[in-house]
């Protein structure tokens, strides 16, 4: 299914076979390894778990002006596909880099950094261009993405990987109703995506929203927040809310 998307999301994978050199001579240093892999399952990201197909960087490969990044940091250009300092291409794991890092004290700390083992995850930077969803499992069903097309912004080594979810904050508060949200978010992403529904969805989705108008204080749909919900809590407030609004919603589309 074609989906374009506007939204840049992030993956991360270790570096199992990670190659860090310091360049000797007219040999450039470079650090070489995969920046994602290809057919494996993700962790889960709220509701779903997503997996690469081979194939998905291949047009993106060709065309878009690629960065290599230390920690996704702009400021740190560890190389680029413009400038030849990158190569990017795809082989039977996943997606290979190479960089060529640039002389200067930032890149060598670092190769010396990777070198030591500190840091051994890459992650990449990339906006879904097409993407096919699934329920997978007999008895441990599971909501699967696969991404088919990807549009590539960055590939990067990272000190700590970081994973779309929920705000921790949010994700605390909804623990502390009582609300599970992997299962909650699993029901909801079924039911935007068309999927065949599990026992127990439609029921998650309408005690969420039970549970959420009584924290808002309103027993009719539609309410705001409680008034005194105010203070520090009000952005928490605000994404509960809109969360139970979009609750009502897909419980009514069902």
């Amino acid at each position: 299914m074609k989906n374009p998307s506007i939204e840049v999301v992030r993956r991360a994978f270790e570096l199992t076979d990670v190659e860090v050199r310091q360049g000797e001579g007219e040999e450039p240093s470079h650090i070489r390894g995969h920046a994602a892999v290809f057919n494996k399952l993700s962790l889960p990201l709220g509701g779903f778990r997503e997996r690469i197909r081979p194939g998905a960087f291949t047009k993106t490969i060709k065309e878009a002006d690629v960065r290599a990044l230390w920690n996704h940091d702009r400021n740190f250009v560890l190389g680029r596909t413009k400038s030849k300092t990158l190569e990017l291409r795809e082989d039977a794991k996943g997606l290979f880099f190479e960089a060529q890092p640039p002389d200067t004290s930032w890149a060598r700390d670092v190769m010396v950094t990777m070198e030591r083992g500190d840091v051994d995850q890459a992650s990449f930077a990339f906006r879904v261009i097409r993407e096919e969803w699934s329920n997978e499992g007999d008895e441990t069903k599971e909501t699967i993405r696969e991404l088919i097309e990807v549009e590539l912004r960055d590939v990067s080594p990272v000190t700590f990987p970081a994973y779309t979810q929920t705000d921790a904050k949010t994700r605390s508060v909804l623990d502390e109703l009582g609300i599970d949200w992997e299962a909650l978010a699993g029901a909801l992403t079924r039911s935007q995506h068309g999927l065949e529904l599990y026992d127990g969805d439609l029921v998650a989705m309408r005690n969420a929203i039970d549970v959420l108008n009584r924290s808002a204080g309103t027993s009719a749909p539609g309410q705001g927040p409680h008034p005194e919900a105010g203070d520090g809590r009000s952005t928490v407030q605000g994404r509960l809310e809109i969360l139970r609004r979009q609750l009502e919603l897909q419980a009514l589309e069902v």
